[in-house]
C-alpha cells in the first residue's frame, strides 16, 4: 500500500462523519469550519480547497495557491472570505435561505493527479431575534370584568415556540392567558411575524393589574429566550366614590374658593377707593375754581372804586 493511499485513509478516518455545528444571526457573518489538521504540512500551492452547499453549488474555491471564481455560484459571489490560519470559510450577510449542510473538500495534487484527502460536513443554523412584543388594547372593552387585548412581534427566526399574556396583581399573584395565535412568514427574508389576541378576564375583586406579553423562541446553543413587552397597566374604569377621594382635593377646592372670595373683595375695595379719590379731586377742583373766581372779581372792582374817589376829590 503506497504512502499516498495511507495518507488518504488516515485523513478520512480522522475526519469522521459527524456534522460540525455552526450558528449565525440573520444578515451577519457565518463561519463554515473545515477542521483540517494538515499534519503533513502541505503547502497551499499543492492543494485544491473548496466549499459546496447541499445542492453541490460552490461557495468558494482555492486552487493551488490562488482564488478561483470560475466555479463559484452567482448567489455566493463576493460573499465569502477564506481564513487560512484556521481553515474556515466566512459567509457574509447570511440569510435564512443559507441554512443547511455544507461540505469542505480538500484535494492534494500528486504526480498521478488530484487525490481527495479531507472532507468535513458542517450544519449552519440561522437565528433572528423578534422585535419587542407590543400590546394594543382593542376598542370593545368590557369594563372591570376583563379586557380585550392583542399583542404582536415581528422579524424573528425560527418560529416562536410560545406567546401568551402574563397578569401580575398587587398581591403578587400571577396568571397566564393564552389566545388565538397567528403566524406569517415573509416570502423574501423568510422571517416570521406573530400575533396573539385574547379576552383577558380579571379575578373577582382585582382590577388593578399589570399585563405583559411574553414571547418564547429557540436561540443559539439550544437555549430558549424569553421576550417581554413593556408593562400595560389597567386600573378601574368607574370613578371612585366621593367619600374615598383624597383629602387634598377637598383642601385644594377650599383654598381656591377662599382665594377667589378674597380677590373679589380686594378688587371691590380698590374700586371703591378709586371712586372716593376721584370724587374728592372733583370737589377740590370745583372749590378751587370758585375761589379763583371770587379773587378775580375782587381784583377787578376794588381799583375802580379807588379811582372814583380820586376824581371827586
Amino acid at each position: 500500500m503506497g504512502p499516498g493511499i495511507i495518507l488518504v485513509l488516515m485523513t478520512l478516518l480522522y475526519s469522521g462523519a459527524a456534522y460540525l455545528k455552526s450558528e449565525a444571526y440573520f444578515n451577519e457573518t457565518a463561519e463554515l469550519p473545515c477542521q483540517f489538521l494538515n499534519s503533513q504540512n502541505l503547502s497551499l500551492n499543492e492543494l485544491v480547497i473548496f466549499w459546496q452547499d447541499q445542492k453541490k453549488l460552490v461557495l468558494y474555491e482555492f486552487f493551488l495557491g490562488k482564488e478561483n471564481l470560475n466555479n463559484v455560484d452567482p448567489k455566493y459571489m463576493h460573499r465569502t472570505s477564506f481564513d487560512q490560519s484556521n481553515w474556515t470559510l466566512r459567509l457574509h450577510r447570511a440569510q435564512i435561505k443559507d441554512k443547511g449542510i455544507y461540505q469542505c473538500i480538500i484535494h492534494h495534487k500528486s504526480p498521478t493527479g488530484l487525490v481527495s484527502i479531507h472532507q468535513k460536513d458542517s450544519e449552519l443554523s440561522l437565528f433572528a431575534n423578534f422585535t419587542e412584543p407590543e400590546i394594543v388594547q382593542m376598542s370593545n372593552v368590557t369594563g372591570n370584568s376583563g379586557i380585550n387585548l392583542t399583542c404582536s412581534s415581528e422579524q424573528g427566526y425560527p418560529k416562536a415556540t410560545k406567546m401568551y399574556f402574563l397578569l401580575k396583581f398587587e398581591n403578587s399573584t400571577e396568571l397566564e392567558y393564552d389566545g388565538v395565535i397567528q403566524t406569517s412568514q415573509d416570502n423574501g427574508t423568510e422571517l416570521y411575524n406573530i400575533s396573539i389576541s385574547s379576552y383577558v378576564p380579571y379575578p373577582d375583586g382585582m382590577s388593578n393589574v399589570t399585563i405583559f406579553c411574553v414571547l418564547k423562541m429557540k436561540a443559539m446553543k439550544s437555549r430558549e429566550w424569553e421576550f417581554l413587552s413593556k408593562p400595560f397597566y389597567r386600573v378601574p374604569s368607574h370613578p371612585l366614590p366621593v367619600a374615598h377621594q383624597p383629602s387634598w382635593i377637598t383642601a385644594a377646592s377650599l383654598i381656591t374658593g377662599i382665594f377667589l372670595c378674597g380677590m373679589t373683595y380686594f378688587l371691590w375695595k380698590k374700586k371703591k377707593k378709586q371712586r372716593a379719590v376721584l370724587s374728592n379731586k372733583e370737589t377740590t377742583r370745583m372749590e378751587k375754581e370758585k375761589n379763583e373766581g371770587i379773587e378775580e372779581r375782587v381784583k377787578i372792582h376794588v381799583p375802580e372804586s379807588n379811582d372814583k374817589e380820586v376824581q371827586y376829590t
